[in-house]
């Protein structure tokens, strides 16, 4: 009896419209969490073995500046303003080599060797296994982090012009290079063994406890200003950072706040497009309620009846309610392959663009999917429930 009145008075358009905009503003939802967790990455992939939230900071070189005497270098008040900031959460200073120093190599039948530099940052900013960057007072062996494009200079420009053969970075990782220091009247050879490669710091890393102890013997320890601050932030994409680099004439080495805006414009453009979708489906989730409410509304004598006859309110209610649950589970299992439709074309675009880029899964977009879906169906049942006690 119950289902029978249910089927009279139905409006098929009423519920295809609401099955359709509610499946749009679903998909809208969960497509917009799905792309930001798989674009996000693109902007915010970091080195390896450097901590993620970081800033390289140099002061503004300027011609007045070197006419005038200035050495560009942070003064301890400049390091406590910079400490004191909302954004930050740790500063480390570069310490360069107060000593002399070369590199030579030899492979191939052929011997190289540089002048060359080297600095160091505290080691909580450098994130590589512990038993590889590590020194010890009288070690031979200097764990060393040098730039890619070192390596890339090398292979396409160097060894294709000299006929020598190119080396990959597991290779290079394996060769000894030779260090020879000098200073404060002696020399000194030990091994260099490069652990690491990276694409932003444009510098040749060693341990700082190497750096403490080498500077303390051929450099004599000399009182110095560090002219490079490495910056741990809570948030790259904070607009305070820039403003505050801007007014203290502060300068990036890498694209970290290029990419924190562009992380920032990505969320902001998501959270509109959710925006969006969740305006979609809680309109049509009043077209879903309305159109109950209206079924109810025409049954209304027969329904009470039913009820005077002993019929229990729930089991009145109950037809409604296994409606809306249905065609919210169907909406639901629907947008979840739509969104995994759309994810494999755009996919394919991304690994294009981003060779190598690890693909995660469809995890937080499902969640936001069921959790919108069970807030949809838990309003719904108990708001027929409601309704239908309020026909007696």
């Amino acid at each position: 009896m119950l289902w029978k009145l249910l089927k009279q008075h139905i409006s098929v358009a009423q519920l295809a419209g609401f099955f359709l905009a509610n499946l749009c503003g679903m998909v809208i939802v969960m497509l917009g969490v799905q792309f930001y967790n798989d674009v996000s990455p693109v902007f915010t992939q970091e080195d390896s073995f450097i901590k993620k939230d970081y800033v390289v900071v140099t002061k503004k070189v300027s011609t007045l500046g070197s006419l005038a005497g200035k050495s560009g270098t942070f003064s301890s008040y400049d390091i406590d303003d910079i400490k004191s900031q909302p954004f930050t959460v740790n500063v480390g200073a570069f310490q360069p080599s107060q000593y002399k120093v070369s590199a030579g190599v030899s492979f191939g039948g052929m011997n190289i060797s540089t002048a060359m530099f080297l600095e160091s940052v505290p080691d909580k900013f450098v994130d590589v296994k512990a038993d590889n960057w590590t020194y010890s007072e009288g070690q031979d062996e200097v764990p060393i982090i040098i730039p890619r494009n070192y390596l890339n200079l090398y292979n396409f420009g160097f060894a294709r012009s000299r006929n020598l053969p190119q080396l990959s970075e597991g290779m290079i990782g394996l060769v000894s290079l030779n260090l020879y220091i000098s200073g404060n009247g002696m020399h000194v050879m030990k091994k260099g063994r490069i652990v690491g490669f990276s694409n932003r710091l444009n510098t040749i890393l060693v341990p700082e406890a190497f750096m403490n102890s080498a500077n303390a013997t051929y450099g004599g320890n000399k009182k110095w200003e560090p002219s490079r601050l490495i910056i741990e932030v809570n948030n790259p994409a904070d607009e305070r950072i820039a403003r505050f680099f801007s007014d203290n004439g502060y300068e990036t080495e890498d694209n970290k706040l290029d990419a924190g805006k562009m992380t920032w414009f990505l969320k902001m453009a998501v959270g509109i497009v959710m925006s969006v979708g969740l305006i979609i489906s809680i309109l049509s989730f009043y077209i879903l309620l309305l159109s109950i409410y209206l079924l109810l509304q025409k049954n209304t004598d027969k329904l009470e009846n039913l009820i005077l006859m002993g019929y229990s309110q729930s089991r009145v209610a109950m037809p409604y309610q296994i409606l809306t649950i249905v065609m919210n589970m169907s909406i639901l299992l629907l947008s979840v392959i739509i969104v995994l439709i759309v994810r494999g074309i755009y996919s394919e675009a991304l690994l294009d663009i981003v060779p190598g880029l690890a693909e995660g899964g469809v995890g937080m977009a499902c969640l936001v999917g069921v959790l919108l879906f069970l807030f949809v169906t838990v309003y719904n049942v108990i708001s027929i429930r409601k309704k239908v006690n309020s026909i007696l």
